[in-house]
């Protein structure tokens, strides 16, 4: 069983880790921000289905911002819950999928990601959004597959 949770906790490639503006320097004209890594919930699906099978895992919404995430090992089902807010873009769809996320970092996928320093990077204003220039991306990116390098040889 140790050998499921193992897999399941594993890193993910670089490529796999997209990036959220966190706090700003400035509300109204940021030039700054803090960036906070996630997983998308189709890697998060890929992951239990790869480690798992599509058969030995599920999910229930028992009420609305509440994800249910069911594995099974041995022949028991084991379940963990979370649940989420609405969010700005789509709000159901990305609530129910903040939920399904969250609920699966208590079966360790993801979780180190909560283990990274907070970090500033450049940003840009995009309509009514803040975002990260490219430039700030791919330095992000190159310093996650650097510190994930380090993190899986320690």
């Amino acid at each position: 069983m140790n050998e499921i949770f193992d897999k399941l906790r594993e890193p993910f490639p670089a490529d796999a880790i997209h990036w959220r503006v966190g706090a700003t320097n400035n509300r109204d004209n940021p030039t700054k921000g803090i960036a906070l890594a996630y997983l998308s919930a189709v890697d998060v699906m890929n992951r239990l289905d790869d480690v798992l099978g599509a058969e030995n895992w599920q999910d229930r919404y028992p009420f609305s911002g509440c994800c249910e995430l069911s594995i099974r090992i041995g022949g028991e089902w084991i379940t963990k819950s979370n649940c989420a807010g609405e969010t700005d873009v789509e709000k159901e769809k990305g609530q129910a999928s903040t939920a399904f996320k969250r609920a699966a970092v208590k079966f360790g996928i993801g979780r180190y990601l909560y283990d990274m320093n907070n970090a500033w990077f450049d940003v840009e204003k995009r309509g009514r959004t803040t975002v990260f220039t490219k430039a700030a991306q791919q330095r992000m990116t190159d310093l996650y597959a650097r510190w994930i390098t380090k993190k899986v040889a320690a």
